[in-house]
Order: structure tokens, then sequence, then C-alpha cells
């Protein structure tokens, strides 16, 4: 009689069965390759060009690499757009954190959209000192503009980069221009009050506040305020309507003790809510107006050429 053996115990486990093949070899190695594979100057320019909004994510972000080896590539893509750009109205937007800066270009933004525009949003996102990192969570505030097919939104981190920008917007906006869109909005970092670069690479600069956020005395303090072409107090709803009213005519009064600036216009102040739309067709209006004005008298292309300079 054979002895038993370890393995016809009652308790041993038994072999299962070999699960079977989920991924095909040659399709997984497919797909690293393609990954692996970065596409030329040339392929990313015709992208932006047919409308591939792959394509031009991917070129942002080949131009705001700081890898050495990408700078060329970069330069190309960008000297291929050049000639597609500066058919849009650039929008610089910016206010103190809290102000309801997202919120309000989600509603604007989507105003936009509903009247035939299509709409770039460049959400600029403070990097930590400490760590470098940047939360770039811009998107989670437009659910419904970042499902829009005429909207684009480009969170990029401000880096080391002074003046409410990143390193790289300005080249950003030529891509976006070449791409195809006609209105491009920059939102700055909200620091509150040294947002001057993004005011030398746009055409108008709104300024966002809030009530309650100072008097005539706060307002004609030099800085952002003499920047602005228009400012917007913010979540003017519910309790909130009165006391934004109010800071309108303070503001109002303010924007009369600046000189008269050199394009001809004169700022204006206004109310609005990114919550009940209220007031949001009445900047377009005033940003429309600008520009009519501006490109009678000569100071838009003067200023466009500026910025290309």
């Amino acid at each position: 009689m054979e002895k038993p053996t370890a393995n016809t115990s009652a308790l041993r486990e038994k072999d299962g069965i070999e699960p079977p093949e989920t991924v095909s070899a040659s399709v997984a190695g497919n797909v690293v390759s393609k990954r692996q594979r970065q596409p030329s100057a040339q392929e990313l320019v015709d992208g932006i060009f047919s409308g591939n909004i792959t394509a031009l994510s991917r070129a942002i972000t080949l131009v705001e690499s700081t890898n050495p080896n990408h700078q060329a590539k970069a330069s190309e893509v960008i000297s291929a757009c050049l000639p597609k750009a500066n058919n849009s109205i650039r929008i610089g937007i910016t206010g103190v954190p809290g102000v309801g800066k997202s919120t309000f270009i989600e509603a604007f933004g989507t105003y936009l959209t509903g009247i035939g525009k299509k709409v770039a949003v460049l959400a600029v996102d403070p990097s930590s000192t400490l760590s470098h990192g940047s939360i770039l969570g811009d998107k989670t505030r437009m659910e419904e503009l970042v499902k829009d097919k005429n909207a684009y939104i480009r969170p990029s981190a401000s880096g080391e980069t002074l003046g409410g920008v990143a390193r790289k917007t300005r080249e950003t906006i030529t891509l976006c221009e070449a791409f195809g869109f006609d209105t491009i909005i920059i939102e700055t970092v909200g620091v509150g009050q040294s947002e001057t670069a993004v005011h030398g690479m746009t055409d108008f600069f709104l300024l966002l506040k809030i009530s309650g956020a100072g008097d005539e005395l706060q307002g004609i303090k030099r800085g952002i305020m003499e920047m602005a072409d228009a400012i917007a107090i913010n979540k003017a709803d519910g309790d909130n309507i009165k006391k934004a009213k109010l800071a309108k005519t303070e503001f109002g009064r303010a924007l009369h003790f600046f000189p008269a600036k050199s394009s001809g216009w004169m700022p204006k102040a206004a109310t609005c809510s990114a919550v009940t739309k209220e007031g949001i067709p009445e900047i377009w209006e005033i940003v429309s107006e600008y520009v009519s004005l501006t490109k009678e008298n000569g100071f838009f292309e003067n200023r466009r050429r500026e910025q290309n300079s």
C-alpha cells in the first residue's frame, strides 16, 4: 500500500485556472510605441490648423517645457503659427482671491460661445515657493464651459514668473489664435495688485471686485486700478445687490480721478453675478464698445504691434 503524499491532503491548495489574456501583447506594444513617439513640429502645426485640439494641447506643453531639447522644436511651431495669429480679442481678468474669477469666466465664456464666439481660457495658477507645485484646479469651477465644444481651457502654473501670468503665456496666445479662437481670456493668479505683465499682452483689462473692498480712497490708489479698462463688481445677487450697486457708484467716482488713457477710453464700472448671469451681457457690451473705439482711432493696432515686438 502506497504511503500518502503531502499533496493528497484535503487541506492543500488546488491549482487554479489561468485567467485568459485580457490585453493583446501586440496591441499593448502599439500603444506604448505611439506614446513614445513624439509628433514632429510640422505635424503639430498641421494639427493646429486643422482644428485638432490634442495637437494644440501638445504644442502648448512643448512650448511650456523647460527641456532644452524642446526649445528648437517649439520655436519652429510658433514661427509657423505667427501668420495666423493676432485675429482675436485678448481679455485679461484679475481680482483678489475669492472674488469669483473662475466662476465669472465660466458664465462669461458660456455667454460668448452662446453668441457664436470661440473662446480659449488660459488660467494661470500660482505655484508654491516650497514644493514648486500648482493645483491647476480651475477646470473644476468651470464644469459647463469645459464641456463646450467651442471653448478650450488650459491651466498653467505661474512658476517663478511675476506679473500674474505664466512664463509662456504670450506664446500660448499665439497658438490658440492660430487654432481659430477669436476670444482669448487670461485669468491671472489673482494676487491683487501686481498683475502688470498681463496688462501688456491683452487688449482689454477687466478688474473684478466685490462689495466692501474699499471706498473711493482705496480705489484711486496707484497700481492695478489705473490699468483697468473696466471694473466689475461681482457677486451682485441675493442680499448683496444693494451693496454691489453702492460699490459700483464708489468705484465709478474713483475712476474719474485717473488721467485720461492714451486709448481715449474712459473706464467703466458695472455689476454682475456669475451665479444668476445678471450683468454678463453688459460686460461684453463694454468690451465690444472699447474694441470699436480703439480700432477706429488706431490704438488697437498700435497696441498689437507693441505686443508682438
